[in-house]
């Protein structure tokens, strides 16, 4: 059993997880995250590289992490048609292996939901950031209606399963608001396109 979960979290996931992410409604919130990113610049959950085409023309050279190989080899395809460096690192978020106050700017898309730890991946995030360094996040989690969080509940185990440890019922607002962050600037809303349950999104801003 073990192995037939490797084999489905390192080949099938990263695959269908890529066709779902790209589609056009992602695409369009992705670039209005980017669009003013600068500096050196950290990505936690790099995934499939769909962040790649959105990020401004001068930034030329990104470091990027996420825990799944089959998500990098995927990556690594995608990242032939750019000519954007990539220092890309498997590893986990919730430790980080770069100095404190090493990024003017952190990046994370649709990955706090799937972070085991995730209040440690968040000091880690604040703690590499520099000082007045910037926290660019769009998170789907917990809505702030009673009867889609009942749904989100409901599903929450299923969907634990099948997209490989992503959380429908973390409240992403919350866990930034933790952090001692100046300048909050947050959007919360629900995707076009998707149900409710999984589109209930939270988009923002944080400075340290």
């Amino acid at each position: 059993m073990r192995n037939a979960v490797g084999i489905y979290s390192k080949f099938i996931f990263p695959r269908l997880m890529d066709m779902v992410m790209a589609h056009p409604t992602f695409s369009h919130y992705r670039a209005e995250l980017l669009a003013d990113v600068q500096g050196k610049v950290l990505e936690i959950g790099f995934g499939s590289g769909l962040n790649i085409p959105h990020y401004p023309n001068d930034i030329h050279e990104i470091t990027t992490v996420d825990i799944n190989p089959g998500m990098n080899s995927l990556a690594e395809k995608r990242l032939k048609d750019y000519s954007i460096v990539v220092d890309h690192q498997v590893l986990n978020g919730e430790e980080l292996p770069m100095a404190n106050d090493s990024f003017d700017t952190v990046v994370c898309t649709w990955t706090l939901c799937s972070i085991q730890n995730v209040d440690q991946a968040m000091r880690e995030i604040y703690r590499v950031l520099k000082s007045g360094g910037r926290f660019y996040f769009l998170e789907h989690g917990l809505s702030d209606e009673p009867n889609v969080q009942c749904w989100q509940n409901r599903l929450n185990p299923l969907q634990k399963i099948f997209a490989d440890g992503c959380h429908l019922n973390r409240d992403i607002k919350k866990i930034i608001e933790k952090q001692n962050f100046r300048n909050l600037q947050i959007e919360t809303f629900y995707m076009e396109d998707f149900p409710k349950t999984h589109s209930y999104s939270t988009k923002g801003m944080a400075t340290k």
